[in-house]
């Protein structure tokens, strides 16, 4: 049986894990100066961030020249054809590789430059940002320890978010501060079963009908749907991350009935909160 390969840096690495991230440092004639090729891509995701240098992306016949802050993302399946580009004489890529958790799907859904390639590149503001969680994803991967990984995978959601965040402040003006009060209330009472818009509207000082008007204005729906999406992501996050039973995870978001829950999780989600968590396992 031939030895597998233990360096990830070099051909014919396994990457059977769920998180591997680290730094290739491609100068010109050294000794990872090679192109990567995976016409059939891999079962995971790879994020690269570009630090130093050039590298040029391939794919059916077009190419793209990354530079220092710009970063791809290759999905599952996506040809991988990339490395230095000859005009220049390095290319240092930051990389992770991931299987991602089910809810981070939306997030995942990146700009394509061509076929299904992802890229973005944080305005100069938000780069250092990026670059500091990028880094931290790589150090937590490349730790010892009961719970490296796991922390690795929680600040790459947090780079994932972040990326969202960042997105959504440039397509979408403030919020009315009242609207965000009212939002953060409404969060941190998930589990009231007996939710009461009066109530909400009574907390910011507006009138149920003025509270209405400007969450329709601001978020595009009603406080009721805005709600039923919290309690559903929260219910998702609970049953992807931890063993809590489902009844508890209902009660949690404020369903007293778990048959209730499961039917409007279901509703939301296409399946139920168990086969949701048996996917996430």
């Amino acid at each position: 049986m031939p030895e597998l390969q233990n360096d990830p840096l070099l051909p014919g690495y396994s990457f059977n894990a769920h998180l591997v991230a680290g730094l290739t440092p491609i100068e010109a004639d050294g000794p990872l100066d090679f192109f990567i090729d995976r016409p059939l891509g891999m079962k995971g995701y790879i994020l690269n961030l570009t630090v130093r240098g050039e590298g040029v992306i391939n794919n059916q016949g077009k190419s793209y020249v990354c530079r220092p802050g710009d970063m791809l993302l290759f999905p599952p399946g996506e040809v991988h054809h990339y490395g230095r580009s000859l005009e220049s004489k390095e290319w240092y890529h930051q990389w992770v590789y991931f299987r991602p958790r089910a809810y981070w799907q939306e997030w995942l859904n990146w700009e394509p430059i061509f076929a299904q390639t992802g890229f973005y590149r944080p305005d100069e503001a938000s780069q250092a940002g990026f670059s500091q969680l990028f880094q931290q994803i790589i150090d937590a991967g490349q730790a010892q320890g009961r719970y490296a990984e796991l922390l690795a995978i929680n600040l790459l959601e947090q780079l994932l978010l972040r990326r969202m965040e960042v997105l959504s402040a440039s397509l979408n003006p403030p919020l009315d501060n009242r609207v965000r009060d009212a939002c953060q209330y409404i969060s941190d009472h998930l589990a009231d079963s007996q939710f009461d818009i009066a109530g909400v509207a009574q907390h910011v000082c507006l009138s149920p009908s003025r509270l209405s008007h400007l969450f329709r204005q601001q978020l595009g729906v009603s406080v009721l749907s805005w709600r039923e999406d919290q309690r559903i992501s929260q219910a998702k996050l609970l049953l992807s991350t931890t063993r809590m039973p489902i009844a508890s995870v209902g009660r949690n978001v404020g369903f007293e009935d778990q048959l209730y829950f499961s039917r409007v999780f279901k509703k939301c989600t296409g399946a139920s909160p168990s086969e949701f968590r048996a996917g996430c396992e």
